[in-house]
């Protein structure tokens, strides 16, 4: 019997990994639009700890990460920074 997976569980499983979490989230960054990052960047969140968790390694009120992360988002540098490193990742930049 050959076992399936949802997508949304495999993803799951996958960004638990840093490297793999690091990669979707540059990809995503290859989208001109930011929500596509912010999206992924809420995967990753909920992947590595959970909102409530991240939220209270990176300083954040919980509803503040919610909003921070939603479509409507628009993070500081210092709120973004704060989420990746409290999900064990940092920014970074790259040439292209």
């Amino acid at each position: 019997m050959i076992e399936t997976m949802k997508h949304d569980d495999w993803l799951f499983q996958q960004l638990q990994d840093a490297e793999f979490a690091a990669e979707y989230l540059n990809a995503a960054s290859e989208d001109e639009d930011p929500t596509t990052y912010l999206t992924a960047l809420r995967k990753v969140v909920e992947a590595r700890g959970g909102v409530a968790a991240v939220a209270q390694k990176a300083q954040l009120s919980r509803e503040s990460l919610y909003r921070t992360l939603s479509s409507r988002g628009n993070p500081t540098i210092r709120t973004l920074s704060a989420v990746l490193k409290a999900t064990g990742l940092k920014l970074g930049v790259y040439a292209h």
